[in-house]
C-alpha cells in the first residue's frame, strides 16, 4: 500500500473512532499539523513537566499526568544535567516510554529553561512526540539578559538557537491575569481553551501547579514556591 494512502486511512480510522482529528495518538509518522486547532474534551489528558530545586548537577524533573484540570492520572520522574544539554531528549524519552504516552494529548512546559540553562527545543519535542507543546510563562523573559547571560555557558550559540525556534511570545487571558505562551504543534485557539479548562485555583494550568508542589516537595522535604 502507498505511504500516502496508508497515511491518509489511518487518518480516516482514527477520527472516525475518537471524532477530532488530533496528534493520531502520537504517532510521531502522523501528526497533526503545526499549530493546528481541535476538540478539547473535559477529560483531555495534559502532561505539566517543571523541575525541582537546584541542589545538585543532576536536577530531578517531575512530569504530572491529568485529566483536564481535575485528577492525576500518573506521576513521571527523571533527571537532566545542570546548565547540561540534555533536557530535550530527556523529556521526550520520558515521555515516549511512559504508559500514559498513548493518551497525553498536550505537554506544558514551565519555560523553555530547566535545571538552570538546559534549554528544551519544544518543536524537537514536538517532532519527536508528536505531542503539542505549549509553554506557560508568568511574564515576559527579559531575553537580553537571557542572550548575555549565556555567553558565560559552553555552547551558548547552541541554546540560544533553541530558545528562538521556540516562536514567539504571545500574551493570552489567565484565570486571575494574563499569562505568556509559546506553542509548538498548535493553534493559538486551542491554546486558549486548554489554559480555560486547566486553570483551577490560579493562572498556572493544574498539570503545571501540581508538577510543581511534587517536583519541589521530594527534593525539599516540603512543597514550596511557585510553578
Amino acid at each position: 500500500m502507498p505511504e500516502e494512502l496508508r497515511v491518509s486511512l489511518d487518518k480516516i480510522f482514527l477520527e472516525g473512532m475518537y471524532g477530532e482529528p488530533t496528534n493520531y495518538f502520537c504517532n510521531p509518522d502522523i501528526r497533526a499539523p503545526v499549530n493546528s486547532d481541535f476538540h478539547i474534551k473535559p477529560e483531555i489528558r495534559i502532561l505539566g513537566i517543571d523541575d525541582s530545586a537546584l541542589l545538585s548537577e543532576r536536577v530531578m524533573i517531575v512530569g504530572a499526568v491529568l485529566r483536564g484540570g481535575d485528577w492525576i492520572d500518573g506521576v513521571l520522574r527523571s533527571e537532566i544535567t545542570r546548565d547540561g544539554l540534555d533536557a530535550t531528549d530527556i523529556i521526550c524519552s520520558m515521555i515516549r516510554n511512559s504508559k500514559h504516552y498513548g493518551q497525553i494529548r498536550t505537554v506544558i512546559l514551565d519555560g523553555v529553561t530547566y535545571g538552570g540553562f538546559n534549554v528544551v527545543d519544544i518543536q524537537k519535542l514536538y517532532r519527536e512526540t508528536g505531542i503539542p507543546v505549549i509553554v506557560v510563562m508568568r511574564s515576559c523573559p527579559d531575553f537580553e539578559k537571557i542572550k548575555s547571560a549565556l555567553k558565560y555557558l559552553p555552547d551558548g550559540g547552541e541554546r540560544w538557537a533553541m530558545i528562538k525556534r521556540a516562536g514567539k511570545i504571545e500574551k493570552i487571558p489567565g484565570k486571575k491575569k494574563s499569562i505568556y505562551i509559546q506553542r509548538a504543534g498548535i493553534g493559538l485557539e486551542t491554546v486558549k481553551k486548554i489554559i480555560q479548562l486547566t486553570s483551577i485555583r490560579s493562572s498556572v494550568p493544574e498539570p503545571l501547579r501540581v508538577a510543581h508542589l511534587i517536583a519541589t516537595g521530594i527534593v525539599l522535604g516540603e512543597s514550596r514556591g511557585k510553578a
